[in-house]
């Protein structure tokens, strides 16, 4: 029994210092974590040098967000090869391939050019009104679209759905709506990631006050023409798909998708989709 004792401490000595070196690495890691897990940095114009202020920083990969603050700078969360994407209004938008040397902990300077915006010829067309409320509120055209809310908004916006049939193979294939489907159905990440663009708080007031489509475009991976062809499939008008918030946008792409989805599972009727006006016609309007 004598001779086990010295052995038995012998060991008990061994395993303390390795325990203890064991918790030294865990420490040293966490801190090599945090360090890589946030990315540091300065949005300025290329012109003036000038730091812009509430530019938006948002990871395309973990779908967080951030605002610089008043001397341009910003903190994210982000790890090797996550793309952030940097946008301000009147500036030509980045994106940035994270890399490791990028997460060592040094305050980039990230500089963006303005963009260069050509301004659309406007048409306006008058209405033959008389000033008589009852008369004229026949004259007006009648808006077809119906509205609905996002809670936290304090506007409403329409809501569509495809309103084209398509009997073959054939005419299905030009069908946007369903082209989309099948694509995105082969890519489930992007389209979750689109889906928590209206989740956390932070991106859905980022969103709400964009209306840029580049992060949309960025994660469905289509162009602005494109989106605008697949909203017009869904019925929406061509005042909402030009004036609708990002967020608006992303909730009507996903409201058409989900209703296209229940047509193709054969959960419902094409024809018996009905999409619930929940603003009065007489008084609903755009922000």
């Amino acid at each position: 029994m004598q001779k086990i004792l010295p052995y038995i401490f012998f060991l008990g000595i061994i395993f303390s210092v390795f325990s203890q070196e064991n918790d030294t690495i865990k420490k040293t890691d966490s801190i090599d974590l945090i360090t890589l897990n946030h990315l540091k940095g300065r949005v300025i114009s290329v012109t003036n040098k000038k730091a812009l202020q509430s530019a938006h920083v948002i990871n395309l990969n973990s779908v967080r967000g951030t605002i610089t603050n008043d001397n341009g700078q910003f903190e994210i969360s982000a790890k090797p090869n996550d793309t952030i994407f940097i946008s301000y209004i009147g500036y030509q938008s980045i994106k940035l391939k994270i890399t490791k040397d990028l997460l060592k902990g040094n305050e980039l300077e990230i500089g963006i050019h303005e963009k260069i915006v050509n301004i659309n010829e406007v048409t306006i067309k008058a209405h033959k009104l008389i000033g008589v409320l009852v008369i004229d509120a026949k004259n007006v055209p009648e808006d077809k679209y119906s509205r609905i809310y996002i809670n936290g908004l304090p506007q409403a916006y329409e809501t569509g759905k495809s309103s084209n049939s398509y009997s073959s193979a054939i005419n299905a294939i030009f069908n946007p709506v369903d082209f989309w489907y099948n694509k995105l159905g082969k890519k489930p990440k992007e389209l979750k990631r689109l889906k928590k663009l209206k989740e956390g708080d932070q991106m859905r007031n980022m969103m709400e006050q964009k209306y840029s489509r580049e992060v949309i475009m960025n994660y469905l991976d289509m162009s602005r023409k494109e989106l605008n062809d697949l909203l017009t499939e869904c019925n929406y008008s061509t005042r909402f798909i030009e004036k609708a918030s990002d967020l608006q946008i992303v909730e009507a792409f996903l409201q058409c998708y989900d209703n296209h989805k229940a047509i193709k599972k054969g959960r419902v009727k094409q024809d018996i989709i009905h999409l619930k006006d929940s603003v009065n016609s007489a008084t609903s309007k755009y922000n």
